[in-house]
């Protein structure tokens, strides 16, 4: 059974860093990415923020790249989030994803991450 446990969000200041990690179990991924939600966002409409496949290979929402960095330990199936110059439109419900080499995907639950004075 496959299970996505995100870890990390809280409240930091406009410009700060953060980093969030996600844990995943039961399977192997042959990718694992972060998409997140902002507040009063209808429905299941999440916005890439970044994934990286098992050879290492990125992708980056383009709000977001150039600010953050995306990593991966396969061995530990644990992937990481390091997030900088954070801005208020950062402030969103995080969510880790994985994609089984079978093409099955999985979420977390999501952590908060609010971005504010």
């Amino acid at each position: 059974q496959v299970q996505v446990a995100e870890s990390g969000g809280g409240l930091v200041q406009p410009g700060g860093s953060m980093r969030l990690s996600c844990a995943a179990s039961g399977s192997q991924f042959f990718r694992m990415g972060w998409f997140r939600q902002a507040p009063g966002t209808p429905g299941n409409q999440r916005e890439l923020v970044a994934v990286i496949t098992t050879e290492g290979t990125t992708n980056y929402g383009r709000s977001v790249k150039g600010r953050f960095i995306i990593s991966r330990d396969n061995a530990e199936n644990t992937m990481y989030l390091q997030m900088t110059s954070l801005q208020p439109e950062d402030t969103a419900i995080y969510y880790c994803n994985v994609v089984t080499w079978g093409r099955s995907s999985y979420w977390g639950k999501g952590t908060l991450v609010t971005v504010s004075s």
